[in-house]
């Protein structure tokens, strides 16, 4: 079991058991808010070394009346700023702890169905998520790609529930 817990605002300390099973292949998706950050720092701990590889991860969402493969510039580079950002943010945390960090845009129709099938095309270890409840009807909910991908990843998934940092 990992116990991460903040001490201050620099430092994160980890305590966790002996038996736990090393991270090599780490896919993160991001989606542009201060809750990314985390979810990085919490991959960058879960990490194994010059082995491990980290895969950022930006989904731009298709709308079902445009063809797959529609033309959306601005989207687009929206999700390369925001990759862009992710992957500094990520070199700056891991500390030798992930040894390659590769930036993946794709477009497809469900942010939570791509994911899993990233998961299943680079044999990821773990998938690791920040989670920024969203008030619908007056109650606070995940949205759909957080428990689409806890219920269809092939591999083992953490989540980050974080208080702030959700707006873009």
């Amino acid at each position: 079991m990992i116990n991460v817990g903040r001490k201050s605002k620099d430092r994160v300390a980890v305590n966790a058991s002996e038996n736990i099973v090393p991270y090599r292949r780490i896919l993160v998706p991001v989606h542009g808010t201060e809750a990314d950050k985390r979810a990085i720092e919490l991959a960058t701990l879960i990490g194994t070394g010059k082995n491990a590889e980290m895969v950022l991860v930006y989904v731009v969402e298709v709308a079902q009346s445009l063809p797959l493969e529609a033309d959306m510039p601005s989207e687009v580079d929206t999700g390369e700023d925001v990759l862009q950002g992710a992957e500094r943010w990520a070199r700056q945390t891991a500390d030798g702890r992930v040894g390659r960090i590769s930036p993946e845009l794709l477009q497809a129709r469900s942010a939570g169905a791509a994911i899993v099938d990233e998961a299943i095309e680079r044999g990821a270890d773990v998938i690791v998520m920040a989670l920024c409840n969203h008030m619908r009807h007056g109650q606070p909910t995940p949205g759909e790609t957080v428990p689409y991908v806890m219920q269809n990843a092939p591999c083992e998934v953490v989540v980050a529930r974080v208080r702030s940092g959700c707006d873009r």
